[in-house]
């Protein structure tokens, strides 16, 4: 079964003013597309053919760069798509704010640590929030499409947030303030599906 592109979960233009509706556009289907279409590519006629995305990334070291690069790029776009909204924003609540809390103290002090992480990421990659084997939560980054499902990579555990810090997401609107990016995120972020995946 080949890897597919996911439908975005709104229209382009629903998290104006934050994130433009061209960027979106070019963004899901020139760049996740190609990342979908170079895995399919890269795994057709080979043993990967009918592995998951996650049995792949969890032995990556095993396959080529255009597996590591393409099949990162394709599980992190997915991601990145479901965690935004645009009546997102806010704080979140329940066990994921207990979790944050218990990690980094208080909310403001785990936003500055993921804004810093998504900020000082040299070139292009990602900021993640992960949740580990034991339910705590951990900050981390990483180059280019790797992500925590790799091994060695960032925190470890399971991506539940993530934020694209290529410039491709952003350099339309913002250019080269990737701060005033990160700033705006925090306005889009659904909380709800993010403490879905910590559930889960």
């Amino acid at each position: 079964m080949a890897f597919e592109l996911p439908s975005l979960p709104y229209s382009f233009g629903s998290l104006e003013p934050h994130i433009d509706a061209l960027t979106m556009e070019i963004h899901h289907d020139r760049h996740h597309n190609a990342y979908v279409t170079n895995l399919n590519n890269a795994t057709a006629g080979t043993d990967l053919e009918g592995k998951s995305l996650i049995e792949i990334l969890n032995n990556i070291d095993d396959y080529s760069a255009a597996v590591r690069n393409n099949g990162g790029g394709h599980y992190n776009h997915s991601l990145f798509w479901t965690v935004m909204s645009s009546s997102g924003g806010g704080e979140p609540e329940g066990d994921l704010a207990q979790a944050i809390n218990a990690r980094f103290g208080s909310f403001d002090k785990f936003k500055n640590e993921f804004s810093t992480a998504a900020a000082t990421r040299f070139g292009s990659g990602w900021a993640w929030l992960c949740k580990k084997n034991d339910g705590e939560v951990e900050v981390c980054s990483s180059p280019n499409q790797d992500n925590p499902v790799m091994p060695g990579v960032g925190c470890g555990g399971t991506p539940i947030l993530g934020l694209d810090v290529w410039e491709h997401a952003y350099y339309l609107n913002y250019q080269n303030k990737r701060p005033d990016y990160i700033a705006a995120f925090w306005n889009i972020i659904n909380w709800e599906e993010v403490a879905k995946r910590y559930a889960e």
